[in-house]
């Protein structure tokens, strides 16, 4: 195996965070709206076994002000206020605040708006705007779900929510497709075919979902607003390198669905695309009367309502006698 295949998460988090210094000092103002990949994992995480004792998050508006015109100033406002006087404590609360706003913290400004939850360090699946609970997903030991209006998955056990995270899908020129798909083969490191010459894209812990046009979820840069690659789905490095090694991939067998890559006997965990592209950064909350309201998942009665997303998928539905 080579070299680089054997990166460990923390040489992978090493060379993001110099990429993203790169992108702050190098790169134009417009293209500076990279996540910190390293701070986010502070926060993220698996969900607890204690689902069910997670109390209701409630939100509400923070206007960022400082009487001396001054956005550094009204940012250090902003971190005292929510860390209840403690500045330090304020700016590690603002990690959450960022990730729901999808906004990064250094480029707020004065006169900004921002939602903020009124119970702070609770685990982090308390913010999930996936439900807790999928009914549908009761019989399925494993399921894998993006949603493409808020950009976002979550991964279910039985049933119950695994954890959850945020993504960048497929630009306005290449959507990430929508429908019922299987996890098929995983390599710990891929060079993307779109890469320009001289200019290799590396992707880590890539895990293929539709095998005939090479998409893929895999980590990469991840900008804070909406759609941005090439179809394939980027991801904060925990979150990427905890799903490589959750989902199941395809078993291969002399006899099922022949793909280019051989003879399919049993499909890999299953995986949903849902929910509508949306227009820029996607709309993480709505306002009822003065207060926001998180936007949450609205998850298909069963996961088999969803269309099959390619051939593999329809010649198991036939197998199984699910088949619309």
């Amino acid at each position: 195996m080579p070299y680089r295949q054997r990166a460990t998460a923390f040489q992978v988090r090493h060379v993001m965070a110099l990429a993203v210094l790169f992108l702050f000092l190098v790169l134009p103002a417009r293209a500076q709206f990279y996540l910190n990949q390293g701070e986010l994992a502070e926060i993220m995480h698996e969900c607890t076994n204690d689902l069910e004792r997670l109390p209701n998050v409630r939100y509400s508006y923070k206007v960022l002000y400082n009487s001396r015109d001054n956005n550094v100033l009204a940012r250090n406002t902003f971190y005292k206020v929510i860390g209840d006087g403690d500045v330090n404590l304020g700016r590690s609360r603002s990690l959450l605040v960022g990730l729901l706003n999808r906004r990064l913290m250094h480029q707020v400004q004065i006169g900004d708006t921002l939602v903020v939850p009124d119970k702070w360090d609770l685990d982090f699946c308390a913010y999930s705007p996936f439900p807790r609970f999928y009914a549908g997903g009761l019989s399925f030991d494993k399921l894998f779900v993006i949603d493409k209006s808020i950009q976002a998955w979550a991964a279910y056990e039985s049933g119950r929510l695994a954890r959850w995270g945020i993504v960048n899908t497929g630009d306005v020129n290449h959507r990430t497709p929508n429908g019922r798909f299987n996890f098929n083969w995983k390599t710990e490191y891929r060079v993307s075919s779109h890469s320009p010459p001289g200019e290799p894209w590396e992707m880590y812990w890539v895990f293929n979902f539709v095998e005939s046009r090479g998409i893929h979820i895999h980590q990469y840069p991840m900008p804070s607003g909406g759609p941005m690659s090439h179809g394939c789905v980027r991801l904060v490095d925990e979150d990427a390198q905890w799903i490589y090694n959750w989902a199941d991939g395809w078993t291969k067998g002399s006899s099922g669905y022949r793909s280019g890559f051989g003879t399919i006997s049993k499909p890999g965990t299953t995986f949903l695309v849902i929910g509508e592209d949306p227009v820029g950064s996607p709309v993480t909350f709505s306002k009822d009367g003065r207060m926001p309201v998180l936007n949450l998942v609205e998850l298909p009665a069963h996961p088999y309502d969803i269309p099959p997303g390619t051939d593999q998928q329809r010649f198991f539905d036939r197998i199984r006698g699910t088949s619309p």
